[in-house]
């Protein structure tokens, strides 16, 4: 058991009172079609309070008025006959060892659960549930926190709901020393495979064959488990910031842009490369690319507590505005934004767009941020982006992606036949 579970948990309910109820579902996999579901991907916040990462559980927490606090674990039954099909559920004593919750209990039993704690408390205090109702876009679909705030809302409407998104991504903004060693093997394994990809490329190449010469590196290395899809983008498709089709021939003379990572025990790295296909860089693509190197490296330089994820783009923005002049751009009322039309940085950890609050905008010692700067010439089929990952610290920034090859010298020596 990693002891951070139950410390994580006892934080998140420490400043709470009673009667309350914290609740954390871990997800279900979505039907794809006919009797296929996708991929079961892990609730990032029941993960990061339980380590488990299993479909339908429910990780309850409670305080009474009296501030006595209990946890506990609801999972399904284990079945033998689907144990057969499709392998065994978690046992009880599974769930205790990895998440150090040693109430554990059945699903079925759920919901008196909840009527019993609620009918307990009445007349104590408000009721309060607290719930992760998150939403990236007013049409995703409700999760099983959403769907229980709506049941909840009309079997108990004296009782408060709370959101409890922000409290947990300030918890998760801070890195342990056991999560940067996660996000430091997910950094190597991702070094491996995109040396094995530079060294696959040749002109003519497909797109869909260089992201499967790095799935099969990770693969070697027994990782299934990516940060997001892969962005595989050569010549002008690289200007399209999340190109993903990644189906289109490279031709000879044309750059590569990758935008990847893997992930490990669901912590990410996300990296970005670029390279020619045919292993040399043109004059003209050379000076491209050691302009956006050099603005990623003063970021790198640069980054320190206290400072805004703003202050480092522009950063960004007042080089480049001083260098593209220099390279024949920013002409006939061009601006710096025609060229470069995103960020530089977002937070990193177990989710590759880490979760965050407008309060967590500017940098704190423990926080894991990219640094990718990028240009974008489509007049001229050049797409140009290098990301690293870094830690923010209290007297510099560490680049975790520092073993990453990036320099012009060192890709050209790696790709040479």
């Amino acid at each position: 058991m990693n002891m951070n579970y139950e410390q994580r948990r006892q934080k998140l309910l420490e400043d709470k009172s009673g009667p309350c109820m914290v609740l954390i579902f871990s997800g279900r996999a979505p039907m794809r079609s006919a009797d296929e579901s996708y991929s079961f991907s892990v609730d990032r916040n029941f993960y990061y309070l339980t380590g488990i990462e299993r479909e339908n559980m429910i990780l309850v927490m409670t305080k009474d008025m009296a501030g006595n606090c209990a946890e506990m674990l609801y999972i399904e039954p284990f079945d033998e006959v689907k144990a057969k099909w499709v392998g065994a559920r978690m046992r009880a004593h599974e769930a205790t060892e990895i998440s150090g919750i040693k109430d554990i209990r059945y699903l079925e039993d759920f919901d008196s659960a909840v009527n019993s704690f609620v009918e307990r408390t009445r007349g104590e205090g408000k009721m309060t549930f607290y719930l992760d109702l998150w939403k990236y876009t007013s049409t995703q679909a409700p999760t099983p926190a959403h769907e229980f705030a709506h049941k909840e809302q009309k079997d108990y409407p004296a009782a408060a709901i709370e959101e409890i998104f922000g409290e947990i991504a300030k918890m998760r903004a801070i890195k342990s020393d056991a999560e940067i060693e996660k996000m430091r093997v997910a950094q190597e394994t991702t070094r491996q495979a995109i040396e094995a990809m530079m060294k696959y490329a040749y002109p003519g190449v497909n797109e869909c064959a260089l992201e499967g010469a790095f799935d099969f590196e990770l693969s070697k290395h027994g990782v299934r488990e990516h940060a997001f899809p892969s962005i595989v983008a050569g010549g002008k498709r690289a200007t399209t910031l999340h190109y993903n089709t990644n189906n289109q021939n490279v031709q000879d003379g044309e750059l590569v842009l990758i935008d990847l990572g893997s992930a490990n025990e669901h912590y990410c790295a996300d990296i970005s490369r670029t390279f020619p296909v045919n292993g040399k860089f043109t004059e003209r693509q050379k000076e491209v690319y050691n302009i956006v190197l050099g603005a990623q490296q003063l970021v790198i330089d640069n980054a320190r507590p206290g400072m805004t994820y703003l202050d480092l783009n522009n950063m960004v923005i007042k080089y480049y505005e001083e260098e593209l002049p220099k390279i024949g751009l920013l002409k006939d009322g061009k601006t710096v934004r025609d060229y470069y039309y995103h960020s530089v940085s977002h937070s990193l950890g177990l989710d590759c767009h880490d979760v965050t609050t407008p309060s967590l905008k500017t940098l704190r010692p423990g926080m894991v941020i990219t640094v990718e700067p990028g240009l974008y010439i489509e007049e001229e089929g050049i797409g140009v982006r290098i990301e690293d990952d870094i830690i923010i610290t209290e007297e510099k920034a560490i680049n975790l992606s520092s073993n990453i090859l990036k320099t012009v010298e060192d890709i050209e020596a790696l790709m040479k036949k």
